[in-house]
């Protein structure tokens, strides 16, 4: 149990630092901005009591919102992505239910499971984030296709993560 806790944390810490140190800096034509911060909420353990699911994932985003100077816009979408984290979860739930204990992972629940957890939660976060940092419909098409694209690059990041992961 506290072997899981410091790995977890650390996971965190390292994608925290990814996030503000790199990925933040990372703006291709204005359309492309990867965020995998929300992969510290995607990742946490499925019998988690929401509550603190909500505290984290405010947290989590409060700390890119003062690292990047954006005033709420990342603490509010990532708790809209773990307000709807259960949703996305019992939408996918496989056939027999998911193992009390376990994280949604490549590894316990395959590829295609995960690949399919993480678009939908990172598609969720993202509309939010661009559409918050907006905060107008005028340049909706524009505005979404930002949102298909940095899913995109995000997803890939993400998903290049994970495999990571599962190879330890």
């Amino acid at each position: 149990m506290n072997n899981s806790i410091l790995k977890y944390g650390l996971f965190t810490a390292f994608v925290l630092l990814l996030q503000i140190l790199v990925l933040n800096n990372v703006q291709l034509s204005g359309y492309i901005n990867p965020y995998i911060y929300v992969m510290i909420i995607m990742l946490l353990p499925l019998d988690f009591p929401q509550w603190l699911l909500l505290f984290i994932s405010f947290f989590t985003g409060f700390i890119i919102d003062v690292s990047s100077g954006t005033l709420g816009i990342h603490s509010a979408a990532t708790v809209l992505a773990g307000f709807s984290r259960p949703w996305v979860l019992m939408y996918m739930a496989p056939r027999d239910g998911y193992e009390q204990g376990f994280s949604p992972s490549m590894r316990f629940y395959g590829f295609r499971w995960f690949a399919l957890y993480s678009f939908w939660m990172i598609l969720i976060h993202h509309f939010a984030l661009f559409y918050l940092e907006v905060f107008r419909f005028t340049d909706f098409f524009r505005t979404f296709l930002r949102v298909v694209v940095s899913t995109g690059f995000s997803f890939i990041f993400v998903m290049l993560t994970e495999y990571y992961r599962k190879l330890r």
